[in-house]
């Protein structure tokens, strides 16, 4: 379905990633790790490793519950696991207490009778527990239990995979499922070449479409279809793949992440290895998030945050399971791209205009085509047709030798680096001879051809034959899936060029300021505003001038050192807004003022109730954009960070950006470019630019606030954190803090 091979470039990749050096790791019960390689909360940061070879080819498998009795469920499995063993070189040994062969193979009564070591035992019993608990005195690498009623039923189901996993844990044996099926044991084409598509699902059916790409002549290496992930879980399986040579991407179909920082150390070792990951993940509404929970039993995850932890670790998100074939399969088979520049090639103006706008609004770079090149192609092509990009051939060109020669020049310019040709319809013999052209073209050159061909019918030859029959054309059927793959495709190649692990530069000791604000926390409590702002003190964060008092004499002082014009606003553990209560007083300008304000702020305090530990006198910040910075803990993958347009700007608009920790700058300006009010701190209206340099660096120490507190703080929110003009500062004017 889809063309050319990237093979040499992870090869190469992966070389320079060895090259470079990764830390030592040690092989535990099938698990690689770094040893001792932990942040400065105590989490790992480099992906655990289980060593899967055994599971996928095993030398032994036992059966146990197999079955030859007609009719009966586990006699179609055991089948299919005799054919599958045979295909693999393994060993079936039938496990049954009351038969003694199966299908002709000697059976031993239970897991105990086990004369020999066995690498594989396939559970085809209703409760997996107690063969667990004997599998632990057999020295069995892995098991796969089929049973479902676990977490995909509620609470008593949860509490029974609970027992499972402890088992499993006991056991030292890796566990696939429950819940899961036979779609591991498939039978895979090898015939194919090229680097493959490795699959991961949560649901079997739903990988069903990526694994018959094998009929179109795309490669599948392996299929984990995961199901409650009770121990064995997605991170697992990408980990491992990410290593293969033969995995040039892969393809996952995910209902809920049983862990988020595994999933995100999984991500960051694909990432450094170059290899592409494309996930459907469900979840992106309420109802289907409550289906996929329904259905797998583990959380789904605030989907902002798992759709900004994806793009920040080069998952490539896809949305339909079509998209996930094309996506990667396009990823695991091109070659490095020499050029962002894409080509519109088509036989007419309407076919090339068309694409041409969905591909520019996608943010594709469509070049125009130097006058040289442009004056080249109309040596073919008439004069009156435009070949600047699109490049419209009228047609009768590709019928003879002028197609060939139009398709090689194209891709002859240097700023191209993917051509591709939308064929809206079939019109042979002319389009025989283009799709042929385009396949003999790919042929010599590394450089990306695309071939969206647009007949429902799909049974003509220039279709099956010519198109699928090429391992370096890619073939798509509709124009949006061309273009997302080709966006993911370019996309994917920036960001592993530019990656460095954020997990490298990760704190691994606390900071001197970790102590100072460790020393504020209040556990199970939230903090006043001026207690919240001595933890941004202690993080090098820059708060307005103020002073906290109890009386109106006090209050007055203040205002004298502090500098008039002044702030007053009621402080407590029990504020979170104050505005709305009145507590807030603007621009005071004398001791009257001031004394007035003060006996306001405590009377409005006790007429409703509110316990204070005084009043803030503080600075008038000037005038800048308005910002809101924050630490907030998600169920999955801890401590996230939030940066967005403040004020009352951030409930109207909410315009935010999030990330996990650990991120370094890049990824703290990439948040800010995400933000559809960006252009605010550019300055707009006269308005001078804003000091993005300065709000950047607030980003980054709440960000290690929130790796270092993360035992003890809950929520963190500046707003608003005021953004001075460029060369002043950032300010945070309020600041509010939770503890846990």
């Amino acid at each position: 379905m889809l063309g050319s091979t990237h093979g040499t470039f992870t090869t190469d990749l992966r070389a320079r990633v060895v090259a470079c050096g990764e830390s030592p790791r040690a092989t535990v019960h099938g698990v690689t790790a770094v040893p001792g390689d932990q942040d400065v909360s105590g989490r790992p940061l480099h992906a655990a490793v289980p060593d899967l070879d055994r599971f996928f080819r095993p030398e032994s498998v036992a059966v146990v519950g197999a079955s030859d009795t007609e009719g009966r469920p586990n006699t179609g499995i055991t089948r299919q696991l005799l054919a599958w063993a045979e295909r693999v070189g393994a060993r079936l040994v039938p496990v049954h207490p009351t038969r003694t062969s199966v299908f002709g193979i000697d059976c031993v009564p239970s897991v105990g009778a086990l004369t020999e070591p066995v690498d594989l035992a396939v559970l085809l019993v209703a409760d997996p527990l107690p063969v667990i608990e004997e599998l632990a005195e057999t020295k069995v690498k892995f098991a796969v239990a089929f049973a479902s009623g676990f977490a995909e039923t509620g609470e008593a189901g949860a509490a029974a995979q609970e027992r499972l996993a402890a088992a499993v844990r006991r056991s030292g044996l890796r566990l696939l499922g429950p819940n899961t099926n036979l779609n591991a044991f498939e039978r895979f084409r090898e015939d194919l070449e090229g680097p493959a598509v490795a699959l991961i699902t949560q649901s079997g059916h739903q990988g069903r479409p990526v694994f018959t790409l094998q009929e179109l002549g795309v490669r599948l290496s392996h299929w984990a279809p995961t199901g409650n992930e009770a121990d064995l879980e997605t991170s697992d399986f990408i980990s491992y793949f990410a290593g293969r040579p033969e995995v040039g991407a892969i393809a996952c179909y995910v209902e809920g992440l049983k862990d988020g920082r595994s999933f995100l150390l999984a991500a960051d070792r694909a990432a450094r290895h170059g290899v592409p990951v494309v996930a459907v993940k469900v979840g992106r509404t309420e109802t289907g998030a409550r289906t996929a929970a329904s259905h797998t039993g583990k959380l789904t995850g605030a989907d902002q945050v798992v759709d900004a932890a994806m793009r920040q670790f080069g998952v490539i998100r896809v949305d339909g399971l079509d998209q996930l074939q094309d996506t990667a399969t396009l990823l695991a088979r091109a070659h490095r791209p020499q050029a962002d520049g894409v080509v519109v090639y088509s036989i007419s103006g309407g076919t090339g205009a068309h694409f041409a706008d969905l591909a520019t609004e996608a943010g594709l770079r469509l070049p125009t085509l130097p006058q040289a090149k442009q004056d080249e192609l109309h040596e073919w092509i008439p004069e009156y047709l435009s070949v600047s990009n699109p490049v419209d051939n009228g047609g009768h060109p590709v019928g003879d030798w002028r197609g060939r020669k139009i398709i090689d020049a194209i891709l002859a310019d240097p700023s191209v680096g993917v051509l591709v040709c939308p064929i809206t319809g079939p019109f042979p013999p002319m389009s025989d001879k283009l799709a042929q052209d385009l396949v003999d073209a790919a042929e010599a050159t590394d450089k990306l051809v695309c071939v969206v061909w647009g007949s429902p019918v799909g049974t003509e030859d220039a279709y099956r034959t010519t198109l699928l029959g090429s391992s370096r054309v890619a073939t798509f059927r509709t124009f949006a899936n061309c273009i997302g793959a080709v966006k993911a495709y370019l996309d994917h190649h920036r960001f592993t060029t530019a990656y460095r692990s954020p997990f490298d530069e990760a704190p691994r000791t606390p900071s001197p300021s970790f102590r100072k604000a460790q020393a504020l926390m209040r556990p199970g409590r939230r903090l006043s505003e001026h207690a919240a702002k001595q933890l941004l003190r202690a993080y090098g964060i820059r708060v307005p001038r103020e002073q906290l008092v109890t009386s109106a004499a006090a209050a007055v002082r203040a205002a004298g050192l502090v500098g008039y014009p002044v702030v007053m606003k009621a402080s407590g553990a029990q504020l979170a807004h104050k505005t709305e209560l009145g507590l807030v007083k603007v621009g005071l300008t004398s001791a009257s003022q001031v004394r007035d304000a003060y006996r306001e702020l405590t009377d409005i305090a006790r007429f409703e109730s509110i316990d204070l530990d005084g009043i803030l006198v503080c600075q008038m910040v000037g005038r800048g954009v308005e910002m809101v910075v924050g630490v907030t803990r998600d169920d999955l993958f801890g401590p996230t960070v939030t940066v967005g347009l403040g004020g009352v700007l951030v409930e109207v608009l909410n315009d935010t950006a999030v990330r996990v920790p650990p991120f370094g700058e890049y990824e703290a300006r990439s948040m800010l470019a995400e933000l559809r009010g960006r252009a605010l701190l550019d300055g707009v209206r006269g308005a001078p630019p804003a000091d993005v340099d300065a709000l950047v660096e607030v980003v980054l120490r709440v960000q290690r606030m929130a790796l270092e507190l993360d035992g003890d703080l809950a929520e963190l929110d500046i707003n608003p954190l005021m953004v001075l003009p460029r060369g002043q500062g950032a300010v945070a004017l309020d600041a509010l803090a939770v503890c846990r």
